[in-house]
């Protein structure tokens, strides 16, 4: 493979004991949503302004070794002119590019769903890579419902994966690569652990078929839990729950499992970490965070788009970083939260 040195030196810059990844890839209707929460309008100032908050928050690269951005922020600036990019690598964190396009139902399998974004995708990473971006974020979505995912959907997701993630490689970019079971429903435990088994089984075999090398990729998944109307489940369930599906399913070769938190609060994600970390303090890959609303939503409210409050939000930030650094070592406390 053309770029595998340069890959190996992202994943090494990445894959790091204590140290996750911070989702602020959020499209601009997603965080138009946000802000309205705060009351603040989503203009390209403020979102630039927000982005830059994170990036140059100090102490930061402590805790976080990635950042994933979203298209407009490789251009932006902080406050003292460098790019976000930049600022970010300044403290070691690889900035990296979300390249889908959003989802759409599927065509003749009603309920499921499809991401778009492969049309000229080795283009435009071409042009992130020249901006700075050294890894790449590509989402599926699956939906549960009585007669969904089909298997159709199911094999049409992991296809789109793999051909993305096989582009990303043949570009130099590392491919995060994000199946995500939603948590949304009445479902139960069992019901979400049987889906995403299913997934991920189809997901790695397109991987393979696409000859996506394992160890220069990061996986993103969800973790097992209730459906959001079914009940709410103790850690030390969903870990194990989630620990017997990523067993069954992921490649030891798989450097890094960074979840998402997928509508978890902030308390709940880290809580389930670091069960996850406790029950398996030996697990051939790396279980750490690729986290959005999980690591920002107490920093976002702390700032509310106030400049004399910039401080304030990082702090929260990085007290938030700091607790899901000690879940990664199993050496979180619920009483730390206080």
């Amino acid at each position: 493979m053309q770029y595998r040195t340069e890959l190996q030196a992202t994943i090494s810059d990445m894959v790091q004991k204590g140290r996750g990844i911070l989702a602020a890839d959020e499209s601009s209707p997603t965080i138009a949503k946000r802000f309205k929460a705060i009351d603040v309008e989503s203009s390209e100032e403020n979102r630039r302004a927000w982005r830059s908050l994170l990036v140059t928050t100090a102490g930061l690269g402590e805790y976080i070794s990635g950042i994933i951005l979203f298209e407009e922020t490789l251009d932006q600036k902080t406050d003292s002119g460098t790019t976000i990019p930049e600022a970010a690598w300044a403290q070691k964190i690889v900035p990296g590019i979300k390249v889908d396009k959003g989802k759409i139902p599927l065509a003749l399998s009603p309920g499921d769903l499809i991401t778009q974004g492969l049309d000229g995708l080795a283009e435009r990473l071409q042009h992130y890579k020249a901006q700075g971006a050294r890894f790449a974020k590509w989402r599926e979505v699956y939906a549960i419902e009585r007669h969904v995912p089909t298997q159709h959907g199911i094999e049409a997701n992991a296809e789109m994966l793999a051909r993305y993630a096989a582009i990303c490689q043949a570009e130099g970019l590392v491919p995060i690569v994000e199946p995500e079971v939603l948590m949304d429903g009445d479902h139960d435990i069992e019901r979400h652990a049987e889906v995403t088994e299913a997934v991920q089984h189809a997901v790695f075999h397109a991987l393979h078929r696409h000859h996506v090398a394992l160890e220069l990729m990061i996986l993103k998944p969800n973790m097992i839990l209730p459906g959001k109307d079914c009940r709410r489940a103790e850690p030390d369930e969903v870990a194990a729950a989630t620990l017997e599906v990523l067993r069954r399913n992921v490649p030891a070769a798989v450097p890094s499992i960074n979840f998402l938190s997928g509508g978890q609060t902030p308390e709940e994600a880290t809580a389930n970490l670091n069960a996850l970390n406790r029950q398996a303090p030996d697990a051939p890959w790396r279980l750490s965070i690729s986290y959005g609303r999980a690591l920002q939503q107490t920093a976002l409210h702390a700032w509310m788009g106030e400049t004399d409050k910039v401080q304030d939000a990082q702090q929260a930030l990085l007290e938030r970083a700091r607790l899901n650094h000690l879940a990664m070592l199993g050496d979180y406390r619920a009483d730390m939260e206080s």
